[in-house]
């Protein structure tokens, strides 16, 4: 087998961890909180914030303003799968968001998330 598709063998193989991460700034102690099916992303969020094209504007208005050095990048909690019977990843992810959205209460000046209406 060629190097290549070596390569692109170990990639199929790895497999991704989802989980909640938050985004803090250290400076003024507010936080970000996010959840992805492949925490391996959170590098891409922050080339989103260091491009200046992060969806949540407040975030990147900030980070523009004390930059990259005042924000960390922490995950909070890694799904953990259920290996027998049936799992529903996507929705589990998200009640673990909501735990941690709930926990933190990042909305307002405590930080970036918006309140969900219920």
């Amino acid at each position: 087998m060629d190097r290549k598709k070596e390569l692109k063998q170990l990639y199929k193989e790895t497999k991704t961890q989802a989980g909640v991460y938050q985004i803090k700034n250290n400076k003024n102690q507010k936080i970000y909180i996010e959840s992805s099916m492949n925490l391996k992303t959170i590098n891409g969020k922050q080339f989103q914030l260091k491009m200046g094209s992060h969806t949540n504007k407040l975030l990147q208005k900030e980070w523009n303003e004390f930059g990259e050095e005042a924000f960390t990048f922490e995950v909070l909690e890694t799904l953990k799968v259920k290996e027998d019977g049936y799992f529903d990843a996507k929705y589990e992810l998200e009640k673990l968001e909501e735990k941690w959205l709930n926990k933190l209460q990042p909305f307002g000046e405590h930080g970036y998330n918006r309140e969900k209406s219920r």
